[in-house]
């Protein structure tokens, strides 16, 4: 069985790995060639959003349903998850201890979308997002990316890259530059709460 303790996870996401749910149901650590990243001084925010943004149509919140955002993240992949129960538990303990944390968009009372990720030093890991309601996940994205910027933060990793992630800016790096990143970035102090 996969040890998720917090010491072990934190080892691993400085190593630049994490890990995933497969298939069958066991926990396995990978890690990715090329790196997905979102340069934070190269973020896009298309026109649109900006307005929904602006608008105020959703409030922004850090850390007030963490486990809600990892549910919701689980049970928005109909073709399965790589999130389990297990993972739940694990990064509940992270998030407890102040290393994993969610970016919530509320509306009327309601959870309505949001991601969660891991922090070390001056780097953000994403790990994964969902939206009940369009736009959501992006206005969250947007307020996570506020919030590294107005700390000092390096590095946002999205482990890998997506067409709707590259509408933002992200893009691919060799793993052996995303290393040197990662190295650069744990060596700074950051507080994303």
């Amino acid at each position: 069985m996969t040890n998720l303790d917090p010491d072990i996870l934190i080892q691993a996401y400085s190593r630049g790995a994490f890990p995933m749910t497969d298939r069958d149901g066991r926990i396995r650590w990978y890690t990715a060639d090329p790196r997905g990243i979102l340069p934070l001084d190269a973020f896009h925010v298309p026109q649109t959003l900006r307005q929904v943004v602006r608008s105020g149509k959703f409030d922004v919140r850090v850390n007030t349903d963490f486990r809600g955002v990892m549910t919701e993240c689980m049970r928005g992949r109909p073709e399965g998850s790589w999130i389990s129960e297990r993972l739940i538990a694990a990064y509940e303990r992270l998030h407890d201890l102040g290393f994993a944390h969610s970016v919530e968009a509320w509306r009327d009372g309601r959870l309505v979308g949001g991601l969660y990720g891991v922090s070390l030093g001056a780097a953000f890991f994403g790990e994964s997002m969902f939206h009940r309601e369009t736009d959501a996940s992006k206005v969250a994205l947007v307020g996570l990316v506020g919030r590294l910027r107005d700390r000092g933060f390096e590095l946002l990793d999205t482990q890998a890259n997506t067409h709707h992630l590259e509408r933002f800016g992200c893009v691919s790096i060799p793993a052996a530059e995303y290393l040197g990143r990662l190295d650069k970035a744990l060596l700074k102090r950051c507080e994303f709460a």
